[in-house]
């Protein structure tokens, strides 16, 4: 293309678009925000939650049983979901059903639930995202004798046991999660509980999470 034909520079500031053309772009925005660092964002609820960085120190060390990480796994269109809750050291699986939806209400009161079967020895933390389904966590507090916590934005390494762990189930991402029943899901709790894990020095979870109940 010759300079004869090359398009005329758009009135304004340099490198920026006409307000005629921004209106035109899929977003609509003249100029992409710039946006805080993931371990810069403080967790917006009501009441503040406590972030990862100050959960108690032993529970990188995966040496007792009882530190939980949860997640949510979201049906099509986020119109279903199911909680997930695994022991770091351990591995121990908890798949919690959400048929009335996966509110803060809803999942605070499922959690409860789910967690009345375990010994008090065993619910030392629990580390969720910062979802806004986790918006009750000071009532879930409570159940925990050492808190809740939450990972930073972005983060999902941060709950890695949480994520290696349910992407084997058979409760996929995306699906029709409206399909598995209550025994549906104690089915592949079963499953995931007794598979020997090569980590675990080829015992299963059940074996281990037993162990640590009578310990």
């Amino acid at each position: 293309m010759s300079r004869d034909h090359l398009p005329c520079p758009l009135p304004g500031r340099e490198g920026v678009l006409s307000r005629t053309l921004t209106k035109k772009l899929r977003t609509g925005r003249p100029l992409r925000k710039q946006r805080r660092k993931a371990d810069q964002r403080a967790p917006r609820f009501a009441v503040p939650a406590t972030l990862i960085d100050d959960r108690p120190a032993v529970v990188e060390l995966r040496g007792r049983a009882g530190d939980w990480e949860g997640d949510l796994i979201t049906g099509r269109s986020n119109r279903t979901a199911i909680a997930t809750l695994v022991d770091r050291r351990t591995r121990f699986v908890r798949l919690v059903a959400l048929p009335d939806g996966h509110g803060a209400d809803q999942v605070h009161a499922r959690l409860t639930e789910a967690m009345r079967d375990v010994p008090v020895t065993a619910r030392m933390t629990l580390t969720w995202d910062q979802g806004a389904e986790m918006a009750c966590h000071d009532r879930l507090a409570p159940l925990f004798s050492d808190g809740v916590f939450v990972a930073h934005r972005g983060s999902p390494w941060q709950r890695g046991t949480n994520e290696n762990t349910t992407a084997c189930s058979a409760c996929r991402k995306g699906s029709d999660l409206s399909v598995h029943t209550a025994a549906d899901l104690r089915a592949i709790e079963v499953r995931l509980n007794n598979r020997p894990r090569k980590t675990l020095g080829w015992r299963t979870p059940a074996e281990l999470f037993a162990d640590a109940l009578t310990a």
